[in-house]
Formats: structure tokens, sequence, C-alpha cells
């Protein structure tokens, strides 16, 4: 899995948590089939130009991953349909799924074209910096919903 995000962080919180969480992820993840964790950071040059970000977007992505757009449009899932969808991706021999998080002015109409899914995390207009550990989390939680920890078993 692949969150792919246009801009870097330095350090700071949000970079902390969000590696955290993905660690996580990754740690518990191998033990229920998913391969690897990763944040990939992407620069559009002229910085603010979206076909420049998209292109960027574009290239940080595997050919034949999944690809979900974060959106405030995008559908709202709980984090067991979260959990639910990767399984299924997974199981359906999907190698890669990729979350992408648009520059500073949105995504350009060309990743929104491009997205198999567009994810909300409710209708408001969250911070880049944030919704990077806002999907990085709820990576981590889908995983460990799929692995039935105590928290999470039915």
């Amino acid at each position: 899995m692949i969150v792919a995000a246009v801009g870097r962080l330095r350090d700071g919180p949000e970079a902390a948590m969000t590696v955290d969480y993905l660690q996580r992820a990754a740690q518990a993840g191998r033990q229920i089939g998913f391969k690897g964790f990763d944040l990939v950071e992407v620069e559009g040059k002229p910085p603010g130009d979206m076909r420049a970000e998209a292109a960027a977007l574009f290239r940080a992505t595997p050919d034949d991953a999944r690809k979900i757009l974060l959106d405030e449009r995008g559908a709202e899932w709980t984090s067991r349909q979260l959990a639910e969808k990767l399984a299924r991706w997974r199981d359906d021999g999907v190698a890669c799924t990729t979350f992408w998080i648009g520059g500073a002015d949105g995504a350009s109409q060309g990743v929104k074209d491009n997205a198999d899914e567009k994810l909300a995390f409710g209708r408001q207009t969250w911070p880049h910096r944030l919704v990077r550990v806002m999907i990085s989390e709820q990576v981590y939680r889908a995983v460990t919903i799929l692995c039935s920890t105590p928290y999470h078993r039915d």
C-alpha cells in the first residue's frame, strides 16, 4: 500500500505519526498477506501546477494499483468497510492500493478521472498534513480489524 502525497513534510508531529502508523500497519499486515506500506511524497514542478502534481502522483503509482483519491466529495466509508475493501482487493490479486492526496489547491481533473474510488473523511476540507495521519491511521486500523485484534473482534 502506498500513501502518495503532494508536498513534503518536514519534521513534526504529523510526519512522526504518519510514519508510526504505516510502520505498525506493515508489521501487522505481513501476517495477513500485505506486502508493504509506504509514504511517497512527490513534488509538482512548478509548485502549485496541478498538472505537474498529477504527473508526479501518476509516476509514484504502480501501473496495476487500485487508486483511491482522498476528496471531500468522495464516499464516506466506515473503518470496517475500508478493511473489507482492502481485503477484497488483496484477495482479487490487486498488487497495490495507492491513496492519493492532492496538493494545496486540490487534485486536478486528470487525477479525479483516473481514481478508481474517492474517499472522504467527512465533507470538511482537512489540512493535507493531517490527512496523511488520518489515512495512515485508518489503514492501520483496517489491518487490525482484519487481524481480529481484541479491540476489533465481533
